[in-house]
């Protein structure tokens, strides 16, 4: 018990023996080259967030030394991200108007209250309740998302006059009235720096392509005049570490943040725990769930008592991570501390960023969030797949951000429980050029069936919202085929819930009243206990529970009405060979008719 809870809530203790002179060199590299990439995306994402672009730094220092030290993947980076930024901007938009003290102050709140509820589900031990939200409605919320991102940077990449709070029609009906308005100055910064990124992700993929590109659009916007053209540029961000801040423990302030603090936990899970396992299955690592989620909330808790907002797990970072040749967690250290020291020398230099440039910036990082390889696949492949695609981003486009989450989720699990609810239910008979005789489903293999027993094997977990189904199978069988002796194959089962053990009780009077029976044969050993637990065994009778298949099929060919047997032509058991034969077979071939002709 002392372990677990030591790994829980010191977990770094498990990989800190791998720490050696060799991992801290790779690890300073990997650590490096992530301090650069994040610099220009931490003050893209506050942007997004409605944030001054410091805090997004803060962010970046923070949020990963403590996930890192307190998370389980080795690889993860943490930090802001675009979708938790659009998440936050859009649950306190709502409250205050973004950039100011208020809106600063509620956004540290929500971070707060998000890694509160992250830390519950760790300790609660509730990290499968990720796998219940399916990869299509990540894919369909991240690709509105992506659109949503987009649409806010217009005003920046036109220098257009929108009013704020507008929905995401209105944003571009706005702009398609007011396009001859633009500053073409502005256009021209964003463009061009749109374009040296792509050229340098393109022709020199090991830059760090948007840095370089900021810096061009920021000599652009010099060179034709910046200020004089109607040109706006950031700021100066301050050249210090993240500062001390509070967040409101106001009963208020909590209750009417704590519905889109969860919406904020819950997505912020999904990333970092989707992005942890896919990290893992290259660095063949085996992640925690629990403990992911313990160290997404624990860098939360900590981030808001130091200037920085809700961050996750993000795609970009932690792939280069890996790719850059990090060992252990301390990567991410290293990352935060080298992004501590640039910020402290370079800090004075966002004075001349162009804010149309930072727009063109995030403009790629939306573009580069939407998958278009999944998103072809899914609707190629799988109506479903596609409706639930298709819903979650129109949600995502149209409704509220928080909502569009929780439509996802809910249809996430619609989707599991529909798929849950109609178990495979496969008809079995035994094969004659098998030696052995093995049961084998008939729509692979057509086989003749006994005419008075149907075997059958029933693929996955029986609880109460596949109940219906599966009974409806059994009294098909029952009514419609006049079958009155049923063998349950529970090799696959897996699990049964009380609603299940009452309804094949019930088909067992059912059957034994018209002189048949229900038959189980290979019942698991979890479930033989949970049904004598239940009195279920003893209800049933322990004369229909067998461990053999020749035990079973020796049960139910002694119970068959003979007389039906007499005229079978089926044959399909071994114990039919001791039956008198059919009048039919018995009779010769009939002689050949001659003819007479004269």
């Amino acid at each position: 018990m002392n372990a677990i809870l030591l790994k829980m809530f010191l977990p770094f203790l498990t990989w800190l023996p791998l720490v050696n002179r060799t991992s801290l060199r790779a690890d300073f590299m990997a650590g490096l080259t992530g301090a650069v990439i994040v610099l220009p995306q931490g003050v893209a994402f506050a942007t997004i967030a409605g944030l001054p672009p410091q805090y997004g730094l803060y962010t970046a220092m923070i949020t990963p030394i403590v996930a890192a030290l307190f998370g389980s993947s080795r690889h993860l980076i943490s930090g802001p991200t675009t979708a938790i930024s659009i998440v936050v901007f859009s649950a306190i938009s709502r409250h205050a108007a973004p950039g100011t003290e208020e809106f600063i102050h509620l956004t540290l709140t929500l971070t707060f209250l998000a890694g509160v509820y992250q830390f519950a589900f760790g300790i609660a031990r509730l990290g499968v309740l990720v796998n219940f939200v399916s990869h299509t409605v990540v894919v369909g919320f991240t690709a509105g998302a992506a659109i949503l991102i987009a649409t806010s940077q217009l005003k920046h990449v036109l220098s257009l006059q929108i009013p704020r709070g507008e929905s995401f029609a209105h944003i571009w009906a706005h702009v398609f009235i007011n396009f001859v308005n633009a500053n073409f100055f502005v256009l021209a910064v964003a463009v061009i720096t749109v374009i040296a990124a792509i050229s340098m992700k393109k022709f020199w993929p090991k830059l760090p392509n948007l840095l370089l590109a900021l810096i061009i659009g920021s000599i652009v916007a010099l060179l034709i005049g910046g200020d004089t053209r109607g040109i706006a540029f950031v700021g100066e961000i301050p050249a210090q570490l993240p500062p001390p801040s509070l967040p409101s423990f106001s009963m208020a302030t909590i209750r009417e943040l704590a519905p889109e603090a969860f919406a904020v936990a819950l997505l912020g899970l999904i990333e970092a725990v989707s992005i942890a396992r896919s990290v893992a299955s290259k660095s063949q690592q085996r992640i925690d769930g629990n403990q992911e989620f313990i160290g997404q909330g624990l860098s939360n808790i900590v981030g808001s008592f130091f200037s920085s907002y809700a961050g996750s797990g993000s795609f970009t970072r932690s792939g280069i991570n890996y790719q850059a040749g990090a060992v252990t967690p301390v990567s991410a250290i290293f990352a935060a501390v080298i992004l501590m020291l640039i910020v402290l020398l370079i800090a004075p230099l966002t004075r001349y960023l162009p804010v149309a440039a930072m727009g063109g910036v995030i403009l790629i990082v939306a573009y580069n969030l939407i998958d278009m390889h999944h998103i072809k696949t899914i609707l190629r492949t799988n109506k479903t797949e596609a409706s639930i695609l298709v819903v979650t981003f129109l949600a995502t486009l149209f409704l509220d951000l928080e909502f569009a989450i929780y439509l996802g989720v809910l249809l996430s699990i619609l989707l599991f429980l529909a798929q849950t609810s109609r178990p495979d239910i496969t008809v079995m008979s035994p094969d004659p050029q098998d030696k052995k005789r093995r049961l084998t489903n008939i729509d692979i293999k057509p086989l003749a069936q006994c005419p008075q027993v149907r075997m059958i094997s029933i693929d996955r977990s029986i609880y109460f919202g596949s109940v219906n189904y599966i009974e409806s199978r059994l009294d098909a069988i029952i009514e419609k085929e006049g079958v009155k002796q049923i063998l349950i194959d529970a090799t696959r089962i897996n699990y049964l819930d009380m609603a299940a053990a009452d309804m094949f009780l019930n088909k067992s009077k059912m059957l034994k009243a018209k002189g048949g029976g229900l038959y189980f044969a290979w019942l698991k050993p979890s479930l033989w206990e949970f049904l004598a637990e239940g009195h279920y065994i003893k209800k049933i009778g322990p004369a229909w529970f067998f461990d053999h298949k020749s035990d079973a099929l020796t049960a139910i060919t002694n119970k068959v009405d003979r007389s039906i047997c007499a005229n079978c032509k089926a044959r399909v058991f071994r114990e039919c060979a001791s039956l008198p034969m059919p009048e039919e077979m018995k009779k010769p071939p009939e002689e050949t008719v001659k003819l007479n002709f004269t």
